[in-house]
């Protein structure tokens, strides 16, 4: 495939390919019938968590291998150079056919990490590391938050020793996603601790089945134990697996951090959509206020969507969107939000029981699942700040140290 096609054009062409090697999805889901979850953070055993990676890196590594996979990146990484915002043409069409659902360690190491990597990363870093983490071969986490640091990311204790041709990290990291899984965790480490505190910051590439890494699953409210803590006891990482310059691990964990913020924008769309079946299949009409608020989720979920072709447009005029990656994490938290406060008004006591029925007590997962997403990826706060200082010029948050 060579040139870049019309949009409609690669949309037609995508269907195509996907026919032949998928299943479409039916028009509509049959309501009362097959899966009910609405899990936000999966509820799965280990087992499950790497069967079910193992089915989804089978599905990423037919993209990859077929021209579909790595769209936006170059030939030399098995892409095909074609416009950011191709990537969101392709799943629009790939949401029509039964593929496995990505786990959020696949968008992490192919979204987050590898536009990082390609960045940061010296010459050998990007042949080493990008071909397999484009075709998922390799899976990367990301070992950012700490206990003592909360939404204060460059508050980091996790220190960084220099000790010969490498580093020995001593440290500990929690909220983990797919570490259980993953290949890589890219560590946010303290290399200097008399700096200043973003001067002091380096980032390095941890093996995670190396010496001295723990993994402990978190068991979360919902049941499931989708998070975990990462213990880093004395860890050895050569310096061949350093990503950026020592002591600028700051700038590269901010552009982790941006593209994180528009992967967000999407969250919550389907529980939404989901929520206003409910509605209508509600076996009694509905009160003037569940109206009025199945509406109001209607509008937030076109609100939302009209932020992420912000986004698009953004990125198809090739500029780094700013305040709408933002704005989209808000959006996506506030229709999660709404979804539950409908689904509560509309199910009453039967969301607390758990009887059997299809379609009721299942929305349990969603409604202590969601708030998690008012903290990851940048806690709703940082967002609001983010924006009233760089978009409205508000003088910033007072602060009792400054460095």
């Amino acid at each position: 495939m060579s040139g870049i096609p019309e949009p409609a054009e690669f949309r037609a062409e995508a269907r195509d390919w996907l026919t032949g090697v998928a299943k479409e999805r039916t028009a509509h889901r049959h309501w009362g019938r097959g899966d009910d979850s609405v899990a936000v953070f999966e509820n799965w055993t280990e087992p499950e968590e790497r069967a079910h990676t193992d089915l989804t890196r089978q599905w990423e590594r037919t993209r990859y291998d077929q021209g579909w996979g790595a769209l936006g990146w170059p030939s030399e990484y098995g892409g095909r150079e074609l416009p950011s915002y191709y990537e969101q043409l392709y799943r629009a069409e790939e949401a029509a056919f039964e593929v496995p659902r990505r786990t959020e360690v696949f968008p992490v190491t192919q979204q987050l990490v590898a536009p990082a990597i390609r960045i940061w990363g010296t010459d050998e870093q990007k042949r080493r590391w990008l071909p397999p983490m484009l075709r998922t071969d390799e899976l990367a986490c990301q070992l950012f938050s700490e206990t003592e640091a909360g939404s204060d990311l460059a508050g980091v204790r996790t220190r960084a020793v220099r000790e010969g041709d490498g580093w020995v990290v001593r440290g500990h990291k929690v909220w983990t996603s797919g570490a259980r899984v993953a290949t890589w965790g890219v560590a946010v480490c303290r290399t200097a601790p008399d700096a200043p505190r973003h001067a002091g910051i380096t980032v390095l590439l941890v093996r995670m089945d190396a010496p001295g890494v723990t993994v402990r699953p978190i068991r979360q409210m919902t049941g499931g134990a989708s998070f975990n803590e990462v213990y880093l006891d004395d860890v050895f990482v050569p310096d061949t697996d350093r990503l950026g310059p020592v002591g600028e691990g700051w700038r590269v964990t901010l552009t982790v951090l941006a593209a994180e913020r528009l992967d967000s924008g999407g969250l919550g769309l389907d529980n939404a959509e989901r929520a206003l079946d409910l509605a209508r299949h509600l076996p009694r009409p509905l009160t003037d206020g569940e109206q009025q608020q199945a509406a109001g989720l209607y509008v937030r979920g076109l609100v939302q969507r009209l932020t992420g072709l912000r986004v698009t447009a953004a990125l198809a005029a090739g500029r780094e969107p700013g305040a709408e990656a933002s704005v989209g994490k808000l959006c996506a938290t506030a229709t999660m939000r709404a979804t539950t406060d409908l689904v509560q008004q509309l199910l009453g006591p039967r969301l607390a029981a758990d009887t059997g029925e299809w379609g009721t007590f299942a929305w349990t997962e969603h409604l202590l699942g969601a708030p998690g997403y008012r903290i990851a990826g940048g806690s709703d706060e940082i967002q609001r700040n983010i924006l009233a200082e760089r978009v409205l010029g508000l003088p910033k948050e007072p602060k009792g140290e400054r460095s």
